[in-house]
C-alpha cells in the first residue's frame, strides 16, 4: 500500500452534521472525493435536490440527506433513530453542526446559552454516543468533533459559545480515553478566523477586523476549502495513531 492510500476512504460511510454549508460542505466534499458515501443533515437540508447533494453525486458518491434541528433534543433522538434504521454502518462521524450568538456576558440571555449549549454541545454528545456504539462495537470508527479557538481562549461576547467549545474539547480527550483500545479515534479540529456565515459580523467590525488579521501570521481569514486536508487525514487510516488530538487549521494563530 502506497502513502496516499491510506488516505482512501472508498467503502466508507460519514455522516456529516452540519454540512448544507461552510465548512461542513466542504468537508462533506472532501471526504466524497477520498472515496466515502455521504449522510448529510443540517437544520433546514432539502430532502432531495440540494448543493451538496449535486456536489457529492457529481463525484460518483452517494448521498442521503436528513433535516434536523440540533437545538431540539427530541428532534434529535428522532434523527437519530431514523438515520440508525436506514444507515445500519456509519463509518466516520464529523460533528460539525454549531451556531454562534452574541452579547455581552451582563446581557447575554438563558435563551441564548441554552441553545448554543444544546446545539453546540449536548447535542453533539447524543449523536456521539449513539453512532460511536456501532464503531465500539465493530471495532473501529472515526469521529471528528469542530472545537475553535475558543476551546482555548475565552473570545469575547461569546460566553456559551466558548463554554461549549471548550466542552467540546474535554469530549474528544474522553471519549478518545475510553475508545482507542476499541478501535475507535476521535479528534477535534479547532477552525481560526474563517470566512462563514458566523464570522460575517466579525470580518464587518471596522475595529475588530484589522486587529485580527494582524495576529494571523498567514495574513489572511481562513476558507472552508482549508480544512479539507484535515478532515480526509483524521477519517482515514493515516491517523490510525492519531486519537484525543485537537488540530488547529489557524493560518497560525495558536502560535503566534
Amino acid at each position: 500500500m502506497s502513502v496516499l492510500d491510506l488516505f482512501r476512504l472508498d467503502g466508507k460511510t460519514a455522516l456529516v452534521t452540519g454540512c448544507r454549508r461552510g465548512i461542513g460542505k466542504a468537508m462533506a466534499i472532501a471526504l466524497a472525493e477520498a472515496g466515502a458515501d455521504i449522510v448529510g443533515v443540517s437544520r433546514t437540508l432539502e430532502a432531495a435536490g440540494s448543493e451538496i447533494e449535486k456536489e457529492v453525486l457529481a463525484r460518483g458518491r452517494k448521498f442521503r440527506g436528513y433535516a434536523c434541528d440540533f437545538k431540539d433534543r427530541a428532534a434529535v433522538r428522532a434523527f437519530l433513530a431514523r438515520v440508525l434504521a436506514e444507515v445500519p454502518v456509519v463509518d466516520i462521524l464529523v460533528n460539525n453542526a454549531g451556531i454562534i450568538l452574541r452579547k455581552p456576558a451582563v446581557e447575554h440571555p438563558d435563551e441564548y446559552w441554552d441553545e448554543v449549549i444544546e446545539t453546540n454541545l449536548n447535542a453533539q454528545w447524543l449523536v456521539s454516543r449513539e453512532i460511536g456504539k456501532g464503531m465500539v462495537e465493530r471495532g473501529a470508527g472515526k469521529i471528528v468533533f469542530t472545537a475553535s479557538l475558543l476551546t482555548f481562549q475565552g473570545g469575547i461576547t461569546v460566553p456559551g459559545y466558548a463554554a461549549s467549545k471548550g466542552a467540546i474539547g474535554q469530549l474528544t480527550k474522553a471519549l478518545a480515553n475510553e475508545w482507542a483500545a476499541r478501535g475507535v479515534q476521535v479528534n477535534a479540529i479547532a477552525p481560526g478566523y474563517i470566512a462563514t456565515d458566523n464570522t460575517t459580523a466579525l470580518r464587518a467590525d471596522p475595529v475588530r477586523n484589522p486587529a485580527i488579521l494582524a495576529r494571523i501570521p498567514a495574513g489572511r481569514w481562513g476558507n472552508p476549502e482549508d480544512f479539507m486536508g484535515a478532515v480526509v487525514y483524521l477519517a482515514s487510516p493515516a491517523s490510525d495513531y492519531v486519537t484525543g488530538t485537537i488540530l488547529t487549521v489557524d493560518g497560525g494563530w495558536m502560535g503566534r
